[in-house]
């Protein structure tokens, strides 16, 4: 069970505390696909080096506690993760079936957007320097 009543951003960034690696991005540069873990890892400096000589963002899928109103994509009139409410609207579906994933009861996405969430989730990368137009639409703050 989730000791932190936050539910937990699956777009975070290794430094946020309370942070884990759920997933690993492997595929294309220009269909990037999650391979999601077994069970959340902690992370270690040897962790992030593996990454190199690219950021562990472009590699490595993490979770940490929502940074709600510290977060350019959290809505405060209706708590809710804007980031996510776009992916489902703006990018298509690259799964028809759940992915397995170790962090789905504490996922902000699952419990916010259920299974329409996870349908598009193996194709996100956090730090993606090749994003689709959708994906960039969605990850723009500013557009919603």
């Amino acid at each position: 069970m989730n000791a932190d009543p936050k539910p937990h951003c699956p777009s975070a960034q290794p430094d946020w505390a309370g942070a884990k690696v759920f997933g690993v991005v492997g595929g294309t540069p220009d269909a990037p696909a999650t391979a999601y873990l077994a069970a959340p890892a902690p992370v270690t400096p040897e962790l992030l080096a593996a990454a190199e000589p690219v950021q562990p963002d472009e590699v490595f899928r993490f979770a940490a506690p929502c940074a709600c109103s510290g977060c350019g994509h959290f809505s405060e009139e209706d708590s809710k993760c804007r980031l996510v409410q776009k992916i489902v609207r703006w990018v298509p579906v690259v799964t028809e079936s759940l992915p397995v994933c170790s962090i789905r009861a504490e996922c902000r996405w699952w419990q916010q957007e259920g299974r329409a969430a996870c349908m598009r989730c193996p194709q996100v990368v956090t730090n993606d320097f090749h994003p689709t137009p959708a994906i960039r639409n969605a990850a723009n703050p500013e557009l919603f």
